[in-house]
């Protein structure tokens, strides 16, 4: 049922404790995807509940910060973790007052306008400002876990020369619209795309491979690809954190799209979304061939095709019972 489980499995079997492991694992997967269906969010709920119980309390902690973090954590799991049992399915969300969350947006919009407004001294100083304001708070929205997978996928397609991918998967990766994403990579000056690698605890040295060639404004210079350089290792990921999710309420991306089916349920024919899309302004079209080519997407949590309910002999299952 859940992809890429297969080694924790394996350990079980052989007398391995692998709960607390897949207990984080598990939210980690759950928490990268904004939506989920109904039978993901049944299986999810299911399979936390009977495993927070047979961890560690170190391991609950870690599993209710990053589910504090998502703003459609399941109610039963955040009252299990806190020691309440009365709740056994998931209830709504309490969502923000109406002018609560217009005050939020608007901010969040001044953030991101004085940001890209201001040149690279006031951009360094705003990041500082953003700092100096301490540890995320619980309700600061939430951003989808990092993970390496994320930043090969946006350094090959900078190296395979596809900037339509690397706008597309910088979209994904942050959750933001498609507008602001472009804005981030076309940035003259560079500061948005390394906010947005220290949001994505992106490797030091793969930004700067990304520096080199996604922007020849950038990528010409060594001299300002050596001072954005120095400013990612200055930016504190909280800081990197606040201004992306400023990015997200201000812009946030399109929910996913489910794949229309034609007769028979198999996909129906046509061009794949988005491959229309010219390559970003200002630059010279790629190659068609695998110019559009979206890179692997991250496995659901609800593992079986068509939304289909788990299996009593699904491997994870035994595992967490």
């Amino acid at each position: 049922m859940f992809s890429g489980l297969d080694s924790l499995v394996g350990l079980a079997r052989h007398g391995v404790d692998v709960k607390p492991t897949l207990l984080r694992v598990l939210t980690d997967l759950y928490v990268q995807t904004p939506a989920h269906t109904p039978d993901e969010e049944r299986q999810y709920v299911e399979l936390s509940l009977r495993l927070i119980d047979a961890v560690d309390p170190s391991t609950r902690e870690i599993v209710a910060r990053k589910l504090a973090a998502y703003p459609a954590a399941p109610a039963a799991v955040l009252d299990r973790l806190q020691g309440r049992r009365g709740a056994t399915a998931p209830r709504p969300t309490p969502q923000p007052t109406d002018e609560a969350a217009t005050r939020a947006r608007a901010s969040a919009r001044d953030l991101v306008r004085d940001f890209f407004a201001a040149d690279s001294d006031g951009r360094r100083t705003l990041l500082q400002d953003l700092d100096r304001a301490g540890p995320l708070a619980a309700d600061t929205p939430a951003m989808p876990t990092p993970s390496a997978e994320v930043a090969r996928r946006l350094e090959t397609s900078v190296l395979a020369g596809r900037p339509g991918d690397f706008v597309r998967e910088l979209e994904r990766a942050l959750g933001i619209g498609r507008g602001l994403a472009e804005r981030i990579v076309n940035d003259l000056g560079g500061e948005p795309l390394v906010v947005a690698a220290r949001a994505l605890a992106m490797p030091a040295a793969v930004l700067q491979r990304i520096l080199l060639f996604v922007n020849p404004a950038i990528g010409h210079s060594v001299r300002r690809v050596y001072a954005l350089s120095a400013l990612f290792s200055e930016i504190s990921p909280a800081a990197a954190l606040r201004l992306a999710s400023a990015w997200r309420l201000a812009e946030p991306g399109e929910a996913p799209r489910p794949v229309r089916q034609g007769a028979g349920g198999s996909p129906a024919r046509g061009r794949i979304p988005g491959s229309e899309r010219p390559a970003l302004p200002g630059r010279a079209t790629p190659d068609r061939v695998g110019s559009d080519r979206i890179g692997p997407e991250r496995p659901a949590v609800g593992g079986a095709a068509g939304g289909e309910p788990p299996s009593g002999d699904d491997p994870v299952e035994k595992v967490a019972s």
